[in-house]
């Protein structure tokens, strides 16, 4: 139903990955250190990589390897990326609360 790494995601809690459950409720099963592990990773991509001054969405990286030179178009796909990505979180948002509303996870409905 859904992709299983082999092996442990904590060895020393014999927790394998295959034991994290799916939807939900996998976020609980995975240990606290390992929660800070990926926090940390992501706290430190959004200060190396891609700086919260940014605040326009521009960082330098261009359009799929071309820079956008019209600012009005360059303003329309920058305002289109924000909203497809609010959209996405709405729809995440949405399968979370049907899972916790049905008790079956995204793969199950």
């Amino acid at each position: 139903n859904h992709i299983v790494f082999d092996g442990y995601i904590s060895p020393s809690n014999d927790l394998k990955f295959s034991d994290i459950p799916t939807g939900i409720d996998g976020i609980f099963s995975v240990p606290s250190a390992g929660l800070a592990q990926i926090l940390a990773f992501v706290g430190f991509v959004e200060i190396a990589w891609w700086p919260a001054s940014q605040y326009d969405g521009d960082y330098g990286i261009g359009y799929f390897g071309g820079d956008i030179f019209d600012p009005a178009e360059k303003a329309r796909k920058l305002n289109a990326e924000l909203n497809n990505g609010r959209a996405a979180m709405l729809g995440i948002f949405g399968n979370m609360v049907a899972e916790k509303i049905t008790g079956q996870t995204m793969y199950e409905q």
